[in-house]
């Protein structure tokens, strides 16, 4: 996946100074010497006293599941060791000067990806490969690729430009059909629950949703039958599916395709139901239907009220993608960047 600056284009004769385009390679300090700004070091020569090192320590006490155990425990745990197994492992790395992971691969005991895992467990990060994601779901299963680097560093921007307490809903759009937009919406939701961040990824394309066989999401209550008023607003709470291997991302599926989709995105419950979800989440992503369906997308946005365009290389057109901006501007959603997906 490449990601490429289209707002340029799209912007054209209409360019909007308040806000900042999601771009990629985007370098630090390149940007600060543009800008003119200094990097300062300032010395901290402040003496510690033994107050001022009890909330570190209350902090390092505190801990998490995993922190304060050895890679080894963690093996163990995970079935992917015997105790005899450790001990001929530390033996070895005793001998060669290795990290306990380097000593385990080398004698053949593990894999790189189970010393991934248990690295994953140590530091908090996410890692959902045992549960078999789909393989849209690269954030899962190849976390450390270089796909993943990619959606880390649109996550990057999107935190820098985008996130804050008042802009916390994002609905990933497109053109037409094939370009990508599950696939993004699914892998940047991850991207921010990986990070710690209670996220919700909604599947309101009421047409053709993807995300429950994305989740595998079993439950048939969804987004539609909350639209027709046939779950309980009470019951709101108990909607999203939480995904087990990524214990801060839920998932509210699209539920039983209807035969009005537009009438139902169109009507007040809606932007009723998003409201009361952005109580409980840090992080909101909206999947889509496709821009064909302007009157589901014109709902979906001005509800919303930011949006972020994803292309498909050699594959979308520039002037729909155009044409898109402008329904997003006819909703009064702030375009935050454009993603050019090579999918």
């Amino acid at each position: 996946m490449k990601i490429k600056n289209l707002m340029d284009f799209l912007n054209k004769g209409q360019a909007d100074s308040s806000s900042e385009p999601v771009v990629s390679g985007l370098d630090s300090a390149a940007a600060a010497a543009q800008s003119g700004d200094n990097i300062v070091y300032i010395e901290n020569n402040r003496i510690e006293t033994l107050e001022s090192q009890s909330p570190g320590k209350e902090l390092l006490d505190s801990g998490t599941q995993w922190a304060d155990r050895s890679m080894g425990e963690i093996l163990l745990s995970q079935r992917k060791l015997e105790s005899a197994d450790i001990n001929r492992i530390i033996d070895y790395q005793r001998e060669k000067g290795l990290y306990f992971g380097e000593a385990g691969i080398e004698l053949g005991l593990v894999t790189q990806d189970d010393i991934l895992k248990a690295l994953s467990h140590q530091f908090g990060y996410s890692y959902g490969h045992d549960e078999e994601p789909s393989k849209d779901m690269v954030m899962a299963t190849t976390p450390f690729g270089k796909v993943a680097e990619e959606f880390r560093s649109i996550h990057a921007q999107l935190l820098n430009n985008w996130l804050d307490p008042a802009h916390k809903t994002l609905a990933i759009v497109s053109p037409g059909a094939k370009e990508g937009r599950s696939y993004f919406a699914t892998n940047i939701a991850l991207a921010f629950s990986q990070l710690g961040r209670s996220t919700l990824l909604i599947d309101a394309d009421l047409r053709t949703p993807r995300q429950h066989e994305i989740f595998k999401v079993t439950s048939r209550v969804g987004l539609s039958l909350l639209l027709a008023g046939r779950v309980k607003m009470e019951d709101l709470d108990m909607l999203p599916d939480n995904v087990t291997a990524f214990p801060s991302l839920s998932v509210l599926s699209a539920g039983p395709v209807p035969p009005n989709p537009s009438e139902l995105l169109s009507n007040n419950k809606f932007p009723l139901i998003l409201r009361r979800l952005e109580k409980y989440f840090d992080v909101i992503i909206i999947d889509t239907p496709a821009a064909a369906y302007y009157s589901d997308v014109l709902a979906i946005a001005s509800v919303a009220g930011s949006a972020l365009l994803v292309a498909r290389r050699e594959y979308s057109k520039m002037q729909d993608l155009k044409d898109l901006k402008g329904v997003l501007d006819k909703a009064r959603a702030t375009t935050v960047g454009a993603v050019l997906n090579q999918y």
